[in-house]
């Protein structure tokens, strides 16, 4: 019988606030929506809850506020079997996320982070023995980067395997990078590291080549309804991701995160680790709000086997 992989995310939590639109509103201008709902988000929580559907043994490791909000993280944790290193802070809320997201697929969000800016080195120090035990750890940009980098570099020190989603997009310590195993930005997230505008024309080769100086080892970068790359410098390989019709892309980027994370944990190849992540990205812009686009293992093999590339 086979040893679960293990994965330590750290990051954050949020609710979802979601509301349909036909257009986005003008400074000052009220729209009616559709189609209200509130769910469970996050980067870190999304990607957690990802890797641990696709059969990963999986602990979280993050900061939640007294309230409503912070009681529906726990049970949602519990309910997928997610191992809670929560800390609950007295002083500040919940995060909270508001998304807006367009008939026609395209969304915007904007964050409240509350608590999870309160997640601290110690809290990561307090876990050290969780991380040492794990294969892979995982982490995005919702909470403070100071915080992000200690815990990069303990894990360095650990031997443990480091995933970054550099994302939301913004500029980092240019040493950090050494330590980073696979960096997995999209290609706006990616201009924002190398300090080019984040509508640059820069061509994707060159872009590749600034952020592998950089000394990432890996980069798997993500590209919407084109898929993903990956490259290590010598060559840039191309994954595609199926056809779809996109219906909400919210998550999309957290279900690839997850998914990789698990792939890399049982040491897959880069390609089908890729490949995977791309069709666990493309099975959630299938669906309205993250939580059902996160597909489990079962699931994902399912809708592979009805979307052959």
């Amino acid at each position: 019988m086979s040893v679960p992989a293990k994965i330590v995310v750290i990051g954050s939590y949020n609710r979802d606030l979601l509301i349909q639109l036909q257009q986005l509103p003008t400074v000052g201008e009220t729209l009616l929506g559709k189609n209200y709902q509130e769910g469970h988000g996050g980067k870190g929580s999304n990607q957690a809850v990802a890797a641990a559907r696709q059969g990963a043994e999986v602990q979280f490791i993050g900061c939640i506020g007294q309230d409503r909000h912070g009681d529906e993280a726990l049970e949602l944790w519990n309910q997928e079997g997610i191992h809670m290193r929560v800390r609950r802070d007295q002083d500040n809320a919940t995060g909270v996320a508001m998304i807006l997201v367009l008939d026609n697929g395209d969304n915007m969000i904007v964050v409240g982070p509350g608590a999870n800016q309160s997640l601290g080195a110690e809290d990561i120090t307090f876990m050290e023995e969780a991380i040492a035990e794990c294969q892979v750890l995982l982490l995005q940009l919702e909470i403070p980067v100071d915080t992000a980098v200690h815990a990069i570099k303990l894990a360095k020190q650990l031997g443990v395997k480091v995933i970054l989603n550099p994302a939301p997009a913004q500029q980092l310590p240019e040493d950090i990078f050494q330590y980073v195993d696979i960096l997995t930005p999209n290609e706006t997230e990616a201009r924002v590291l190398v300090g080019e505008p984040a509508d640059s024309t820069i061509s994707t080769e060159y872009l590749c080549q600034k952020l592998l100086k950089l000394g990432i080892k890996r980069l798997v970068m993500t590209q919407g309804r084109a898929g993903a790359l990956y490259t290590t410098g010598s060559r840039i390989e191309q994954v595609a991701s199926p056809k779809i019709r996109a219906l909400d892309p919210t998550g999309s980027g957290d279900a690839f995160n997850g998914t990789l994370a698990m792939m890399v944990a049982q040491n897959a190849s880069i390609s089908e680790a890729v490949q995977r992540a791309c069709y666990a990205g493309a099975h959630c812009a299938t669906k309205l709000g993250v939580l059902d686009g996160l597909a489990s293992k079962e699931g994902l093999d399912d809708f592979i086997s009805h979307k052959p590339l």
